[in-house]
């Protein structure tokens, strides 16, 4: 094996409710498709309700550059176009046929640049490639430095990609193939040291096998391009997630857009944690049909650190890739709550006894969403750096981020980095700042001025 780049600074959160590595098919009867899952694309509305559409027919595109399409995932009818405040598009409900008819792709031409981007950006699958900085779709006409994937996740009750990979070894392949043609550098793919065991991806070809050990967020992909190549000013690296380069592998297999995902229902708040096995954008009350267990439980679009708030009523993020309910934090805290043992309480400033028990020896704890306490001055701990392992002070980033002083976020590194990468500071933050809105803010600041 090949250097293992060793992340020290994390933290690691066990929470009980991990997902069974069994699945369940469900053919969801409402997808939907949701313009607030990207930034800065101003969507220009494509069909009217009651339209008959099939998977991969475009609903919008990117008024900033039309050739980025946003298109169904499944074969259906337009059943409803949500708006909000000022008519803004939230999302479109398609009604599915049960059908899966798909628009037909040529993937038979040369794969080279201009054919596959072609392909992806008519497909739909273009928003599946990623850039830093900004965390946004890419630009089609970037040359990137380096394309980057990571083939594992640290977050809590994350999915196994293990797991996941070993069910699509060919598509995974193929879409490694693909997306090695789109950049002059290399393709990184990330691994666990001790965890990935998957066939599929110890023997991936066409890509640079990287291998990292250590807690969270060490399967960010934020940490791993700050460890293999980290990005200077003027520079673009892309991203794509493992399922995303197997749905585009998919399309170049057989010509057809597939947005098939195996998506982790994790967390005590399902009777049996599990994957389930539909298309992007699924219902989540159809999703999670009879497993929800108790209505005091918040669900989640994603996982616990990034996910997003969801009710029953809502369909999954484009971008996730797990559902998780955990216990509403609507109750009172105890009396003088600190002083006792504590002995089965989360603790990472070791307040409580537990947070002595090794790592490996720890159990797996129950946490709700309660704050713990409410918003306070920012006061400097020298905590965050305990779990940011990028080259880079967190603290006076974000700092730097909430006065807008933009010459001095790029010195700090803002090019680098995303919200995500900021997820455990605001979990452990005494000051209950809500850190990773701070952080998207600086990166929109910068954007706007550099545009």
């Amino acid at each position: 094996m090949a250097k293992v780049i060793k992340i020290k600074q994390g933290l690691d959160i066990k929470l009980k409710g991990k997902a069974e590595c069994a699945v369940r098919v469900v053919n969801a009867e409402h997808y939907a498709i949701q313009p607030i899952d990207f930034h800065y694309v101003l969507p220009k509305l494509l069909v009217q309700e009651g339209e008959m559409v099939k998977a991969g027919t475009p609903l919008f595109h990117d008024k900033h550059d039309e050739r980025i399409k946003f298109v169904s995932p499944v074969s259906g009818t337009v059943e409803t176009i949500r708006r909000g405040e000022k008519r803004r598009l939230e999302a479109i409900v398609i009604r599915s046929d049960g059908k899966k008819d798909a628009i037909d792709f040529d993937v038979d031409r040369p794969l080279d640049k201009e054919n596959i981007k072609q392909v992806l950006l008519g497909s739909g699958l273009w928003p599946t490639i990623r850039q830093r900085p900004y965390s946004c779709i890419a630009n089609p006409d970037d040359m990137p430095k380096a394309f980057f994937i990571s083939g594992f996740d640290t977050s809590p009750l994350a999915p196994d990609m293990d797991f996941i990979a070993s069910h699509f070894p060919d598509s995974l392949q193929k879409g490694l193939d693909v997306l090695s043609v789109l950049t002059d550098g290399k393709v990184h793919l990330s691994l666990h040291a001790e965890k990935t065991k998957s066939e599929p991806l110890l023997k991936a070809k066409n890509v640079s096998l990287h291998w990292f050990s250590g807690p969270h967020p060490a399967g960010n992909i934020g940490t791993q391009i700050n460890k293999i190549a980290p990005i200077n000013k003027g520079e673009t690296v892309w991203f794509c997630a493992l399922q995303d380069v197997i749905n585009i592998g998919r399309l170049f297999l057989s010509g057809r857009p597939d947005f098939t995902r195996l998506y982790a229902l994790a967390g005590t708040g399902f009777v049996n944690p599990h994957y389930v096995r539909t298309e992007l954008g699924a219902s989540i009350r159809e999703m999670t049909d009879g497993q929800c267990c108790n209505p005091n439980y918040r669900l989640i679009s994603g996982n616990v650190l990034t996910g997003i708030k969801s009710e029953a009523d809502g369909f999954i993020g484009f971008y996730h890739n797990m559902l998780t309910a955990i216990p509403e934090g609507n109750h009172r805290e105890e009396m003088l709550g600190w002083m006792w043992p504590g002995f089965k309480k989360f603790s990472f400033s070791r307040t409580f006894p537990s947070a002595f028990v090794p790592n490996d020896l720890q159990p797996a704890f129950e946490l709700d969403t309660n704050m713990h306490g409410e918003k306070r001055p920012f006061v400097v701990t020298g905590a965050f750096e305990k779990v940011f392992p990028f080259d880079i002070y967190p603290m006076q980033l974000i700092k730097a981020c909430i006065v807008g002083d933009i010459d001095l976020m790029e010195n700090l590194g803002i090019y680098e980095v995303d919200e995500e990468d900021f997820a455990l500071c605001e979990f452990i933050d005494t000051s209950k700042n809500d850190i990773q809105a701070i952080i998207r803010q600086g990166l929109d600041l910068v954007r706007k001025e550099n545009d």
